[in-house]
């Protein structure tokens, strides 16, 4: 039983990437944001869903994969955000499944710069598929009833200081921090949920009327490991079509592109070429991302609530 809980142990603590990274790994973290951080719901002025699902280190038996499923967007009259998603994470017998609802609240800093603060409560399920576990001592009753799970509440902070251009945001996912127990009779259970911390931001600068330059950043750290720095470019030509690169340091390198079908659909996709020592074993990894936008809610965002409007009849006088 012993050497059972240390194996379940060792699982949680290195599932869902490398590094001891327990949050989802993503190349084009910088096309859908919201699943890094709850604030950045309502900073546009519609609603839209997008689909991420990411296929890592092929060739790998049992590697992870990745399904992600979000929506977000503005209230119509007020400066808030609601969002929601649902995923699944799974890595050879284990599995995270969870889902979770966000809200975010906005503050007018000046004309153009504004922040938000958001907070995303949620519920995850990790689960152990034992038949697809094999131990060196066989036969431990712990594995008789096959699959073992523990649900537990999660919730994620984030602020977001944006403008039309620009973004900068803190989150910090699993902040409740959650022990995992899988048997009742253990009271010192050491497997929890880390708390992670995530800094991103990028800036669009725009090249004449056609085309536009958007450099980004990703960091994000759990103790005790080195901080993971992720650093992206992304050009884009009349808001149709795009290409860029993002390079994970000490990790992998990712060259991606996509386009845009008329205004509201946005197909993306990424191929990472690992740069560390899984480049011996895996040829690299697929990230594909489907997203749909709507119709704009909220309109007139930018105009002060008192601008005086002149009428013939004020001019007259």
């Amino acid at each position: 039983m012993k050497k059972l809980y240390t194996l379940l142990t060792v699982i949680v603590c290195t599932v869902s990437g490398l590094k001891a990274q327990q949050v989802p790994q993503y190349a084009q973290y910088m096309l859908n944001n919201y699943i890094l951080n709850p604030a950045v719901s309502g900073t546009e002025d519609f609603y839209e869903v997008k689909s991420n699902n990411r296929y890592q280190w092929v060739g790998v038996t049992d590697a992870p994969r990745t399904y992600v499923l979000s929506v977000h967007g503005p209230h119509r009259k007020h400066n808030m955000g609601f969002g929601g998603a649902v995923y699944s994470d799974v890595t050879g017998p284990t599995s995270r499944t969870g889902a979770y609802l966000s809200y975010a609240y906005h503050v007018k800093l000046s004309q153009k710069l504004k922040l938000s603060f958001g907070l995303g409560f949620g519920v995850m399920q990790f689960k152990i598929d034992g038949s697809k576990v094999t131990l060196k001592e066989g036969n431990d009753p712990a594995m008789s009833n096959g699959v073992m799970s523990v649900i537990a509440p999660d919730a994620t902070f984030g602020i977001q200081l944006y403008t039309k251009k620009f973004y900068f945001g803190v989150s910090m996912p699993q902040l409740i921090g959650n022990k995992l127990k899988f048997f009742d009779n253990v009271s010192d259970a050491q497997s929890r949920l880390a708390r992670h911390l995530l800094i991103m931001g990028g800036y669009t600068f725009n090249l004449g009327d056609n085309w536009t330059v958007q450099p980004s950043f990703l960091l994000k750290y759990v103790t005790p490991v080195p901080m993971q720095i992720d650093l992206g470019l992304k050009i884009g030509y009349r808001d149709v079509v795009w290409a860029g690169s993002a390079f994970r340091i000490k990790d992998a390198v990712s060259v991606m592109a996509g386009f845009n079908i008329g205004k509201n659909i946005i197909l993306g996709y990424a191929y990472d070429f690992p740069m560390s020592s899984l480049k011996n074993y895996s040829s690299g990894s697929h990230e594909v991302m489907i997203g749909a936008r709507f119709a704009k809610i909220r309109h007139n965002d930018d105009v002060p609530a008192e601008s005086p409007v002149e009428t013939p009849t004020s001019k007259e006088k």
